[in-house]
């Protein structure tokens, strides 16, 4: 299947501004079909979900199908609607650690976004369990398999790791993972923030018991997302209201759901994957690939993280003698969004010697184009 990155380019209004944006990691530019569903679904009666009103009924079949839609996206039995991937970790994180004792262990990765770590720390720290550090190699970016599943004891409770990571784009072999956590009877909690806007996900087949995600990332709202088998969320009972649904996986959801941001998710999915995601993939990696030649031929660049396996388009690079946040500064005018920071990944640019200035990063996204590397480029040998 071709990629027409212009076609795709005429769906985005927020690019006729001129902007280059290589921001995506934080958050993409949405297509006008996303604004279109979310100002249809507000714009109609619409009330609290049921079966009698017209407007019951259509709260009720848009999260009917942003559910279906979200669970075959990810290939995943069931999925939990939150406010955001910390949020509902968050969540998560205190409703598993009930179950914890002071004998108790959980792995976290220096690789991860705090969300993905700091829920866990402060969960073990509140029952007195303890937390282990899996370390990744610091020249290639790379978190081994070896890495964690050398820390798992008969006492690990829970594994968190990241599928991609997103300072780095490094993607952890998470089938393998999961494989030996299982075997250490270890949940495994898998942070698809950065990895799900790149690349086919199969939450089935990853093996994940937990997979959470955030559909601003690609192309939709704000909102958060878990996916997860039923049986496993039969098995946890989270804090709720007393009149609120004991069902699975309502029951988690605290609240009246947000039906405009679910209707633009489900119509970011469908535009996602109208796409063709490995016609996407392979379009993102080729620029990802023209974009880390063209920063080699910069004197005094230096690219972090040469992962063997595959990564996601995400180039993180500093400039020698100019802070991270000057480079940000100066290729914003030349109308290029490509920010500099930790990205929340502070533990990994903490790991990497950056400490809490972290590095510049350049995201590909569907919309990006070989016009949009090549103006970044130019603008960075602007020196």
């Amino acid at each position: 299947m071709d990629y027409d990155v212009a076609a795709v380019r005429s769906h985005f209004p927020a690019l006729n501004e001129g902007a280059s944006h290589f921001d995506g990691p934080g958050g993409s530019q949405t297509p006008d079909v996303v604004a279109e569903a979310v100002t249809s679904a507000l714009t109609a009666a619409i009330a609290n979900r049921g079966s009698i009103t017209r407007a019951e009924q259509r709260a009720e079949e848009i999260v009917a199908t942003a559910r279906r839609t979200m669970a075959g996206f990810l290939n995943a039995e069931t999925v939990v609607f939150g406010r955001s991937m910390t949020q509902l970790t968050y969540d998560f994180a205190r409703t598993l650690a009930r179950n914890w004792t002071a004998q108790d262990e959980v792995i976290v990765t220096r690789l991860d976004h705090d969300a993905n770590i700091r829920p866990w720390v402060q969960a073990a720290e509140a029952v007195g369990a303890t937390v282990r550090w899996a370390a990744f190699d610091k020249d290639t970016a790379e978190l081994h398999t070896k890495d964690i599943t050398d820390l798992l004891t008969d006492r690990t409770r829970l594994v968190a790791v990241t599928g991609a990571s997103n300072l780095l784009g490094t993607k952890p072999d998470i089938e393998a993972i999961t494989r030996k956590a299982h075997e250490a009877n270890a949940l495994v909690y898998v942070d698809g923030v950065h990895l799900t806007p790149h690349a086919k996900v199969d939450v089935e087949a990853m093996g994940a018991d937990f997979y959470a995600c955030s559909p601003y990332k690609f192309l939709g709202p704000h909102l958060g997302v878990l996916a997860a088998k039923a049986e496993t969320l039969e098995q946890l009972h989270p804090d709720k209201l007393l009149p609120s649904t004991n069902e699975v996986p309502e029951r988690f959801e605290l609240g009246t759901l947000p039906y405009e941001l679910l209707a633009g998710t489900t119509a970011a999915v469908d535009f996602l994957e109208s796409l063709g995601m490995d016609a996407l993939e392979a379009h993102e990696n080729a620029l990802r690939d023209r974009l880390e030649a063209g920063l080699r031929e910069i004197p005094d660049i230096k690219i972090y993280g040469s992962p063997e396996r595959d990564r996601t388009p995400t180039v993180l690079f500093t400039a020698e003698g100019e802070e991270p946040q000057e480079v940000y500064r100066r290729l914003a005018a030349h109308n290029v969004n490509a920010p500099a920071s930790h990205f929340y990944a502070i533990e990994a640019s903490r790991w990497l010697g950056l400490g809490d200035k972290g590095g510049v990063r350049a995201g590909i996204a569907p919309y990006t184009n070989e016009s949009d590397v090549d103006r970044l480029l130019e603008a960075l040998a602007q020196r």
